[in-house]
């Protein structure tokens, strides 16, 4: 009887250590899905993406040197997601260049 017990104990704590586990993994989950949900939300419509293109182009243009991502960021106070949204339409109009990581204006 006694060898009953030990076993029942040692399966108790592997079930215990199992439901940990997945406890633990649930919550790092749900920590992963909340930081996604607080991530900044950006208005995608030709008039916002044009304003901010703007942006880029004056903070080269007063720069008068190429910048980072990063740099424009904090010289137009907009995000980093506004300044590549920005990036992307002064490229397809050739006002713009990219290369190794900076802009510059063409």
């Amino acid at each position: 009887m006694a060898e009953k017990k030990v076993t029942t104990k040692a399966a108790a704590t592997k079930a215990t250590a199992t439901k940990a586990a997945a406890t633990t993994k649930k919550a790092t989950t749900t920590k992963r899905v909340c930081a996604a949900k607080t991530a900044v939300k950006v208005s995608i419509s030709a008039e916002n993406v044009g304003f901010r293109a703007g942006d880029v182009y004056q903070a080269l243009a007063s720069a008068e040197k190429a910048l980072t991502v990063k740099e424009i960021a904090k010289a137009a106070n907009i995000t980093e997601t506004e300044v590549l949204l920005g990036a992307g339409w002064l490229l397809k109009e050739g006002k713009i260049k990219g290369e190794n990581d900076v802009i510059a204006l063409a």
